[in-house]
């Protein structure tokens, strides 16, 4: 109950309800973020999108990414779509999200105040029609980042474009991977090409990029498990959407931290392991899968591992009338950012 003396006291911590009455050290260091030097909140619809309203360093490529310990990037490439194609405009929907961070309050951290992070653009891809030359352009740009030792944060584009990233990370010594997703994307060719979305990860294993047993796959469900036969081959841990439920959230966390131990490992998050309730601007909806608060769950219980870094793919927001699809790959993107600063911190 609310006494005199209680009121009193708090009458006297926040007089005047400006920021500078706040104590708690993490809400200020997240309010200064928010309001600047300035003491105002920018305006959420004014300026260049980007993410988390990082600053936007599109010649940070060509500056060999002096300066920062996470770079941003677009991959506005979605060529390799096997069924509904519009993933090159999730770059742009993406950055165009306002209602994410800059606190992570079930982590306690404000990722832009640790971490040293800029917007750099997109990928610069030499030609839209050409798949292959795509691949080849998203894997020179990104061994350019991992030459500088910046960890990349990604919004594709379809999921074709993790191979190439993986092939920069991975060289020298395969990675592990959480892969959220409907879908295994361990297939092999089709139709003469072994570029597409549908098999990233079997290209990248065979490349000895990706660690098969340290690979965990959480979300799968839909009608072409019958395509996904390398991935049990190859020794990858494959979580099925409804397994999620008789195992529980945190079973999984600790076999996701299991398979991927304490060696540096990748994030890859398709935003079909959503279940279409919640994003249905994308390629390959399946109905049955997670829903977003199970997923920033399973996210935050990698929190400590050796993150070295991410993407968001299959964003398609022509599908998406309620732009919902792109908050929430906004939001799992922020909660990778996240892990990155905790895990420096």
């Amino acid at each position: 109950m609310i006494t005199p003396e209680k009121l009193a006291a708090l009458r006297a911590r926040y007089p005047n309800g400006k920021p500078e009455d706040i104590q708690d050290p993490d809400f200020r260091k997240a309010m200064q973020l928010a309001l600047g030097s300035t003491g105002r909140r920018k305006l959420p619809y004014s300026d260049v999108s980007t993410f988390l309203d990082l600053p936007y360093r599109p010649e940070a490529e060509a500056e060999g990414f002096a300066g920062l310990d996470v770079a941003v990037i677009g991959v506005p490439m979605d060529l390799g779509v096997t069924n509904r194609s519009g993933a090159r405009l999730g770059p742009r929907a993406v950055r165009a999200i306002e209602r994410v961070g800059p606190y992570n309050h079930a982590m306690r951290v404000t990722p832009r105040a640790e971490l040293r992070a800029a917007d750099v653009g997109d990928v610069t891809l030499t030609t839209r029609y050409s798949l292959p030359e795509s691949i080849a352009d998203i894997e020179r740009f990104y061994r350019r980042v991992a030459a500088a030792g910046v960890i990349p944060l990604t919004v594709g584009g379809d999921h074709s474009i993790t191979y190439p990233i993986l092939r920069a990370l991975g060289d020298g010594r395969p990675v592990g991977l959480v892969h959220i997703d409907a879908h295994c994307d361990t297939s092999g060719e089709a139709e003469g090409s072994r570029f597409h979305h549908g098999g990233p990860f079997r290209q990248a294993v065979l490349d000895g990029v990706l660690d098969p047993e340290r690979t965990i796959q959480i979300g799968i469900r839909g009608s072409a498990e019958m395509l996904y036969e390398f991935s049990y081959a190859s020794g990858m841990t494959v979580v099925h959407a409804e397994e999620v439920d008789v195992l529980g959230l945190p079973a999984v966390i600790a076999k996701a931290r299991e398979v991927v131990g304490d060696l540096p490992f990748y994030i890859s998050f398709d935003v079909d392991g959503i279940d279409p309730a919640y994003t249905p601007g994308t390629g390959t909806p399946e109905a049955g899968g997670l829903t977003p608060r199970e997923a920033m769950a399973l996210l935050r219980g990698l929190r400590g591992l050796p993150m070295i870094g991410g993407d968001v793919v299959e964003v398609a927001p022509q599908y998406d009338a309620t732009s919902c699809t792109a908050q929430v790959a906004a939001q799992m993107l922020f909660e990778m950012f996240s892990l990155l600063a905790l895990r420096k911190g």
